[in-house]
């Protein structure tokens, strides 16, 4: 269920969405207090049910994408179910959908039609390349944000073939910016008493996540640094890096071109990088050869004690170093675990403790509280007597399946 008493309660959020883009924004305002009411299909469900790990009938994706809010069933084709949608769209103050362009508007549940029934509505429209261009009838997933806009090519490694990253990072960012800009129509909705059609993409939403990078290589009109960051410019060049210890362990720095001299100096690295002529950061602009005689010494340097040497020398002269965790070293890392970035909660139906993403604020007043993700359908008698369905309506639209 949704937090009572978050920075959200008293928001309604209709979701005819699946996947992680067209979910996630609706689960962080569960998270907040919204009531969040999502569709599915009768029978089936959101087809991310079964996919992740599975724990009897709960899956890790959908756990983790659908917590807090209430599942409502209904067979769209049918008259009957888009009646009852619209009924929810006229008290409703967002509504979300991620289906492939098109499939909306073929179903009832357009902008064009909602906003009829509700014109304060925030209508929220996920897509994989955009609403314009070639290719925005198609269909996408995470894979092609990463890979059309830039993303590969700036975690690729020079000489290896490029792969898009496990994380779904298109989708996450596409999730949030969603998230925020459906917000911001909400406050200009509650202002002005009109709503509007916010449309986000995986492909916009990924190209934006490159920032700075991407406006970088176009100004420059050529491609990043790859293998490691060595940024800004020949004169004042910095870098942000991963090298391995003396145990194979791995840490990661970020030097601006401030630091980067006195880093050498402190880490006992300038006179044998000087030696081999590659102390001037800034030689890695001019040729990959020089950048990787930059890098190679690095890596010899930083292999002949442990990172937590080296980490403390770096952190003593206030400069950026860090351990590189893994997936399962960052869960339970005290700065992720101290601020209830994971968290173990008991799920009932289970019978046993999970972990579980914490939310990624601290609010003063009104903090955010993880629910659980419904079973499919377990809110529809709830929700339809809510709109004026009594026992033997709601059983007959269970017999003509349209819940």
């Amino acid at each position: 269920m949704s937090n009572p008493q978050g920075a959200l309660s008293g928001v309604k959020v209709v979701a005819c969405s699946t996947a992680q883009a067209g979910t996630v924004p609706y689960m962080l305002m569960a998270d907040l207090g919204a009531e969040v009411i999502k569709i599915e299909v009768p029978g089936t469900g959101d087809g991310s049910r079964r996919a992740g790990e599975r724990k009897g009938e709960i899956s890790s994706f959908f756990e983790t994408n659908n917590r807090g809010v209430k599942s409502l069933t209904l067979n769209l084709k049918l008259p009957d179910a888009r009646e009852i949608l619209h009924k929810l769209v006229k008290t409703a103050d967002i509504f979300g959908q991620n289906f492939r362009p098109g499939a909306a508007e073929r179903y009832g549940f357009g902008y064009e039609d909602l906003k009829k029934i509700n014109p304060a509505l925030v209508y929220a429209s996920i897509s994989a390349y955009g609403p314009d261009g070639p290719d925005a009838n198609l269909p996408g997933t995470d894979a092609v944000g990463q890979a059309l806009a830039g993303v590969t090519e700036a975690f690729s490694i020079p000489g290896q073939t490029m792969r898009t990253g496990v994380a779904s990072v298109a989708d996450e960012t596409c999730a949030i910016l969603t998230f925020g800009g459906v917000l911001a129509a909400l406050i200009h909705a509650r202002t002005t008493g009109v709503g509007q059609k916010v449309e986000t993409s995986l492909v916009g939403s990924a190209f934006r996540l490159m920032g700075w990078t991407m406006t970088t290589a176009m100004w420059r009109n050529q491609p990043p640094i790859t293998g490691a960051r060595i940024n800004g410019s020949r004169e004042r060049a910095g870098i942000a890096a991963c090298f391995n210890d003396s145990e194979g362990k791995p840490l990661a720095i970020q030097l601006d071109p401030r630091d980067w001299k006195k880093a050498l100096e402190i880490l006992g690295f300038l006179d044998p990088m000087e030696d081999k002529g590659v102390s001037d950061l800034g030689l890695a602009f001019e040729s990959d050869v020089k950048k990787n005689a930059i890098l190679d010494t690095l890596s010899e340097l930083f292999s002949t004690n442990t990172r937590d040497h080296w980490i403390e020398i770096l952190r003593k002269s206030d400069m950026v170093a860090t351990r590189v965790n893994t997936m399962l070293e960052a869960s339970s890392d005290p700065n992720i675990v101290e601020n209830n970035y994971v968290q173990e909660l008991y799920h009932s139906g289970l019978d046993e403790n999970i972990k579980i993403h914490g939310t990624p604020w601290k609010f003063s007043e009104t903090p955010s509280k993880p629910g659980f993700a419904p079973k499919l359908g377990s809110h529809n008698s709830e929700i339809l007597s809510s709109l004026g369905y009594d026992e033997e309506e709601i059983l007959h639209l269970e017999k003509i399946n349209a819940i």
